[in-house]
């Protein structure tokens, strides 16, 4: 049994809607997916209802920004709560942080010649949350201002680019505790490419329960290599394609990169028992 838990919808920077996604993945063979959208949880109870009626799990799931030592590092929630206060509370600070990023970024492009406006790149926006950068992008396209997507972040707004501002973001560790005390479990998403073995080793001190094994970037020596740092490390292993439905050069990933069954059902021994109502 396939399980991908690692798919983006329009409710932050996917382009298809949840209910597209569970349709989608439904014709792949997989049976267990995470809807895992970035900072946000707005597409959960559309994945989930859509998910009961075509005989897919949705776990409910969240990849959240945090930083460690003034670098981005990406955490997966799986299980989680959406309704938790503590979740609620930092996933509103994030969204707001997110708003007044692409205020300052469209303010240095206009400065630079380009005409765009915050609604503009708001009408790439599906839904009400997660604006980020690449609806920015969309907008310099559509403006004629550069040729292509990938042209808006490598000439302007890709990291320590000219009209880029730094993110502020959540530390890692309060992200850990936050997903915890929503009942879910933490995971190093698409490691590979930001952190080695020792920073892993801090990261589960301060909480993390597991590291994203199978992705889209990772080889298979590094499919490899995290699996045994994970078995070293007592981690929880996990997995899926990063689907964002085409905008990342992603179109053939969905039903090509997933994990087996029993590492969902080793996620399910170790989140933290429900009290029962007396």
């Amino acid at each position: 049994m396939k399980v991908d838990l690692h798919l983006h919808t329009y409710y932050s920077d996917g382009f298809f809607s949840p209910f597209e996604i569970v349709k989608k993945i439904q014709k792949t063979g997989t049976k267990i997916i995470s809807i895992t959208d970035h900072d946000n949880i707005g597409g959960l109870k559309e994945a989930i209802r859509t998910g009961l009626k075509e005989d897919i799990e949705v776990i409910p799931g969240v990849e959240i920004s945090g930083e460690y030592m003034n670098r981005e590092m990406h955490i997966l929630g799986y299980f989680i709560d959406p309704y938790a206060p503590v979740m609620k509370e930092l996933l509103t600070e994030i969204q707001e942080e997110r708003i007044l990023r692409i205020k300052k970024i469209i303010a240095k492009l206009n400065e630079l010649g380009s005409t765009i406006t915050y609604d503009d790149a708001k009408e790439d926006l599906k839904t009400t949350v997660s604006i980020g950068r690449p609806h920015i992008a969309n907008a310099l396209v559509k403006q004629g201002f550069v040729k292509s997507f990938f042209d808006a972040f490598s000439k302007y707004i890709g990291d320590d680019k000219i009209a880029d501002v730094k993110k502020v973001r959540p530390n890692y560790d309060r992200v850990f505790k936050v997903i915890k005390e929503a009942g879910g479990l933490s995971f190093l998403a698409h490691p590979a490419k930001y952190f080695n073995e020792e920073e892993i080793k801090i990261f589960k001190a301060a909480g993390l329960d597991g590291i994203e094994v199978v992705h889209p970037s990772h080889n298979t020596n590094e499919v490899k290599k995290f699996k045994e740092i994970a078995v070293k490390h007592n981690l929880l292993t996990s997995g899926g394609s990063d689907f964002h439905g085409g905008r990342k050069n992603d179109a053939g990933n969905m039903g090509k990169y997933y994990i087996s069954e029993k590492e969902v059902e080793r996620m399910r021994a170790m989140l933290p028992k429900k009290q029962l109502a007396i």
